[in-house]
């Protein structure tokens, strides 16, 4: 029961009572909700853009360069994934990839994780854009623990990770397009694996003095 001061109520006003009046006369209680000051799930991780498109290197290892990119499959391309990778800016030679459902920080510390598998214990500046993946907590701890400098492009400046677009633009291009398009996820799969290993490969270059970017990679390892 409720404690009404008020000398013309005479009779006990309880709860059961207050709630239905307000009911009948539409009276709603509003009630100010509490703002909460706590961060974002994913801690967002801005850094400089270190690398100022300093795209020269002298040995293997000293700068690597990620982003993701759609590849689409099915009957009529109705399906899509992401493709990640992990570039060497030192002959331009793919360390790693994986497809994903959608670009997360999980998946961009799968195709690391493969990276680091390959290349062993290095320390590279690390380059990718600002996009959510890169910028979560995890995926810069995971960084955090392999001691390597984190560089990011500038907002809307695609150019500062060129070489990696390019990569990308090249794929797509002189591999994924002159094939038909993969019905099924596995036809996928093999279809990026066996471009990958042609790039790597199989790819010569007169800037790589004719040898395929594994071959001037591993030439100076």
């Amino acid at each position: 029961m409720t404690s009404i001061h008020d000398p013309e109520v005479t009779f006990p006003v309880t709860v059961k009572i207050i709630k239905r009046v307000q009911r009948e006369l539409g009276i709603h209680c509003k009630i100010r909700v509490k703002r909460r000051n706590h961060r974002k799930e994913r801690e967002q991780h801005i850094l400089d853009n270190v690398l100022n498109q300093n795209f020269e290197v002298d040995g293997p290892n000293q700068v690597w360069l990620s982003d993701s990119t759609e590849l689409k499959y099915g009957l009529n391309g109705e399906h899509s994934v992401r493709l990640s990778g992990v570039l060497d800016l030192f002959g331009r030679r793919l360390l790693a990839f994986n497809l994903s459902d959608t670009e997360t920080a999980a998946a961009e510390i799968q195709v690391f994780q493969q990276a680091f598998e390959v290349a062993g214990d290095v320390h590279p500046t690390t380059h990718t854009d600002r996009g959510s993946a890169y910028t979560a907590g995890s995926f810069n701890h995971f960084l955090e623990l392999h001691n390597v400098k984190r560089s990011m492009s500038r907002p809307g400046t695609p150019y500062d990770n060129a070489p990696m677009e390019r990569w990308w633009n090249e794929f797509k291009l002189r591999w994924m397009e002159r094939h038909a398009m993969a019905k099924t996820y596995q036809e996928l799969v093999k279809l990026v694996e066996e471009g990958v290993e042609y790039f790597n490969r199989h790819n010569r270059s007169a800037q790589r003095n004719g040898l395929t970017p594994e071959e001037y990679w591993s030439k100076a390892v």
